[in-house]
């Protein structure tokens, strides 16, 4: 390890998170002593972690503690994750229907946060120190794997308005140190991925982050423009909240000369899964459970394709326990040569976002226009399609409390991203339906 980046895993980012009071660091070595133990280990150990959780969350839930008493639920029976198919799947309505009855008695800080990304199904909700322990202490020991750490240089392209809206100083001087560098990715012209280039050979990562789809456009206009990738020393891409394809991964990692490890995961349901060196994509099972269900909710056979219904252990304080996730995985019941004992998905499907064209040309991500409708107040579910760069449609499910008003927003909103002149039809439907394949996607854009 590089003199610099040890000062910064082994002194300053864990200063930094003392300082906030966070456990990461106790959380990232407890997972990398679990990890080598072996499957039938972790699954009691699991097990142990359920039960303790939910006792929890019966006593100081208000939700969870009506639900168990309706259901003569007693949690300290609890043995393993099977015990979960006597409780309700947790849903996005749910969830927005009970929000103030899921936040625990005593809870400590708790930090709000919005989703709806490609699940096309707004939320708010929020997140506690427990959860933020987990995630970047499960991520942290994810990046380890790969020979890269905490203070290696970083290149993240990344879009969500939540890390750009938060570079204040205290965050840009954090960033600093630590040595990870933003590349904003909502826009993608050509003029912006000749500045990214320029960036990344300037910053020569050791790292990069991102969504698939980003890092792919990256390499594909850096090949067009006969510029090289592959002599700045990236060690390895990591990508994540996209389905990655095939075709993504062949070019990304054949532009930086590296491997591409995929992360599976969201701000609701928490960072759940990451790709080892091996190619094993290993569940962070010590702290979240993972169930695959069919269309009744019952349990899938083994090499079945179902939905990843998550029960994260980490989320006390605003429980998250058997939360319907929209996508779809089969179980991986073999052993990763890794020698890891945690179990490990493959053939996760979702999370798929397009690109969007405004009329200049400019190539944005489909988040770009998401963000300007997941936090409206009554829009259940909505579905953007654009057909050409001069005219793009909504459909919104309307819940209670939606005000008409706000559809004058999003056609301003909207604009503001595309064009002044592009025309915006907002339509308000029973529900959004599915495609042919069965797939649910909420961004098209048939524009060229």
């Amino acid at each position: 390890m590089r003199p610099y980046t040890a000062l910064c895993s082994g002194l300053l980012f864990p200063l930094h998170e003392r300082l906030k009071g966070h456990d990461s660091v106790a959380v990232r070595r407890r997972l990398e002593a679990s990890q080598w133990h072996s499957p039938a280990q972790i699954a009691a150990d699991q097990g142990l972690r359920l039960r303790d959780f939910l006792v929890d969350i019966g006593a100081r839930v208000p939700y969870y503690r009506q639900l168990f008493s309706t259901l003569s639920f007693d949690p300290a029976q609890v043995r393993s994750a099977a015990d979960l198919q006597r409780l309700p799947l947790l849903t996005k309505a749910l969830i927005r229907a009970n929000t103030e009855a899921l936040k625990a008695d005593g809870h400590g800080p708790l930090s709000r946060y919005n989703t709806g990304g490609s699940s096309g199904e707004p939320l708010i909700f929020f997140i506690g120190k427990g959860r933020t322990n987990h995630d970047v202490g499960a991520k942290w020991r994810a990046t380890r794997w790969w020979g890269v750490d905490i203070g290696d240089t970083e290149g993240v392209v990344w879009g969500s308005p939540i890390e750009l809206g938060a570079q204040d100083r205290l965050r840009r001087l954090r960033d600093g140190v630590m040595r990870s560098h933003l590349l904003p990715a909502f826009e993608m012209s050509e003029a912006k991925l000749d500045g990214f280039i320029t960036t990344l050979q300037r910053l020569k990562p050791r790292m990069l982050f991102g969504y698939p789809s980003a890092l792919n456009l990256i390499a594909r206009h850096a090949h067009k423009r006969g510029q090289r990738l592959d002599n700045l020393g990236v060690r390895v891409v990591f990508v994540t909240s996209e389905r990655l394809y095939d075709e993504q991964r062949r070019v990304i990692s054949a532009a930086f000369a590296c491997p591409v490890a995929n992360g599976y995961g969201g701000r609701d349901a928490g960072f759940i899964a990451h790709e080892c060196p091996s190619g094993g994509m290993h569940l962070m099972a010590e702290d979240i459970v993972v169930e695959l269900l069919d269309a009744q909710g019952q349990p899938v056979a083994d090499g079945q394709a179902g939905e990843i219904v998550v029960t994260h252990l980490g989320s006390g304080d605003f429980p998250f326990v058997r939360y319907r996730t929209g996508d779809v995985a089969v179980m991986d019941t073999g052993r990763c040569a890794c020698g890891r004992g945690l179990p490990m998905l493959r053939e996760i499907q979702g999370r798929s976002t397009d690109f969007v064209i405004a009329a200049d040309g400019t190539v944005m991500h489909g988040l770009s226009l998401i963000y300007i409708l997941r936090d409206l107040p009554g829009v259940g579910a909505f579905k953007i399609t654009q057909t050409s760069r001069t005219q793009i449609g909504v459909e919104i499910v309307e819940e209670a409390g939606f005000d008409p008003a706000c559809e004058a927003d999003i056609i301003q909103g909207f604009r503001k991203r595309l064009g002044a002149d592009v025309g915006v039809e907002v339509r308000r439907v029973a529900q959004i339906a599915p495609e042919k394949s069965g797939k649910f996607r909420y961004v098209i854009s048939h524009a060229t």
